[in-house]
């Protein structure tokens, strides 16, 4: 999409008096590099700016006219592109939308390169907004620029109205997004989360919004081009929580995503799909308590703890490779580490990790208790850093050891499974 050739004279085209273009964003975040600052660069970042407020107001009225009136004449395809990406959202329920500009990375007479980060929050949903980067190439015309090129940065993607027309089915406490997945579908997946969410409050009574924000794309691959990563890191995999969990432990609330991979959640039961929502709506909750020092299996064990335990299913049932583990004589030495639970490993080592961290949820919740369980991942979260965070609050709350705990653990395989 990019308008930036070069005239037989070695000059870029002048550009026609009109307007520029739309940064639309990514779910997930990155850090950019930016040339630094001075007054020319800072006339540029205002100049900008002010394209980037009239565009933003545009987006809010929804005002097709004033949205494409910032874009470059001569980059066409752009503004076909970004017409149908205005008539995509026509149904997202939008409470704010801003830009703001981090930094200039290249700059030559009237063109420049820019880094630019959406801000946007959807009403009655998010408690803060998403943030994201776009790549601009703009093109000044007297006090004005114009954008003839947008893409995401580097490190991020498109969003999901990028892939489509966004169909919209509001839940009690669940709205869900949906591109070329039919209505019904979508209803479901409300439905299933509206259940979900007082299960979640059950288990984490913790204050948090108590509202979920589902994206379903088409396809798998779709699903992966939201998300920034090969689908094959996907495929067997029915839903994702995005969100910042990690940054640090003292932080506002954040606009977290569940992202549906329509295929394989598609496969489950009425059973499974009810255990996948309310495990990624616990993901939604705790994520202020989620840090840095939560290791994986604490948080996903907890989310597996938190989605199972309104069920009527036996351990063994719920854990059937580490079952087969334990009854083979093979009882995990420890817990698992953080880089079991990659997506690209063998897939029964993954459920054995994700088996064996619910377990350790299930023997904190049955011997110690349910506010016990909360106090301790809350207690881990709260810890400035990794070092140290599961050992001091298992002293701390549970008053024991991390040797202890283990092989407290390890007995409670043997015990429930074997």
């Amino acid at each position: 999409m990019a308008v930036r050739g070069r005239d037989a004279r070695g000059r870029r085209p002048r550009l026609p008096r009109r307007a520029a273009g739309l940064v639309l964003a990514a779910l997930l975040t990155a850090s950019a590099c930016v040339a630094p600052a001075d007054a020319d660069t800072s006339l540029t970042v205002r100049e900008i700016d002010a394209t980037l407020e009239r565009r933003a107001a545009a987006v809010l009225a929804r005002d097709p006219a004033g949205y494409l009136d910032a874009l470059a004449p001569v980059a066409a395809k752009l503004r076909a592109a970004q017409r149908t990406e205005l008539a995509n959202l026509a149904d997202v329920p939008l409470k704010s939308w801003s830009y703001e500009v981090k930094g200039i990375t290249e700059e030559d007479g009237d063109w420049a390169t820019a880094e630019v980060e959406l801000r946007y929050r959807i009403d009655g949903y998010d408690t803060a907004p998403v943030a994201a980067r776009r790549t601009l190439e703009l093109m000044r015309d007297g006090e004005r620029w114009y954008v003839s090129a947008d893409r995401p940065a580097e490190g991020a993607s498109d969003q999901l109205w990028h892939q489509g027309e966004v169909e919209v089915v509001r839940g009690a406490h669940s709205l869900v997004l949906g591109v070329g997945r039919p209505e019904e579908e979508l209803r479901q997946i409300a439905d299933t989360v509206d259940l979900a969410v007082p299960a979640v409050s059950d288990a984490w009574p913790q204050p948090w919004a108590r509202r979920v924000v589902v994206l379903v794309p088409d396809s798998v691959e779709s699903m992966a081009g939201l998300l920034g990563s090969p689908e094959t890191s996907y495929r067997g995999i029915a839903a994702v929580t995005t969100g910042e969990a990690g940054t640090t432990g003292k932080r506002p609330a954040l606009a977290d995503r569940v992202i549906v991979n329509p295929q394989a959640y598609a496969s489950l039961g009425s059973f499974g799909q009810r255990v996948v929502l309310t495990h990624e709506t616990t993901h939604v909750a705790t994520r202020t308590s989620t840090s840095t020092a939560t290791p994986v299996w604490l948080s996903e064990g907890f989310a597996d703890w938190a989605a199972y335990r309104g069920e009527d299913r036996t351990p063994d049932l719920i854990a059937p490779e580490l079952t087969g583990a334990v009854r083979a004589g093979d009882v995990p030495a420890g817990l698992p580490d953080d880089k079991d639970f990659g997506f690209d490993g063998d897939p029964a080592e993954l459920a054995r990790a994700y088996e064996s961290a619910w377990m350790a949820c299930e023997l904190i919740a049955e011997r110690w208790g349910k506010e016990k369980l909360t106090a301790f991942y809350a207690a881990v979260g709260a810890h400035p850093g990794r070092d140290g965070a599961v050992e001091q609050a298992l002293g701390s709350v549970l008053d024991t050891t991390p040797e202890e705990f283990t092989a407290d653990w390890r007995d409670y395989l043997s015990a429930r499974l074997g």
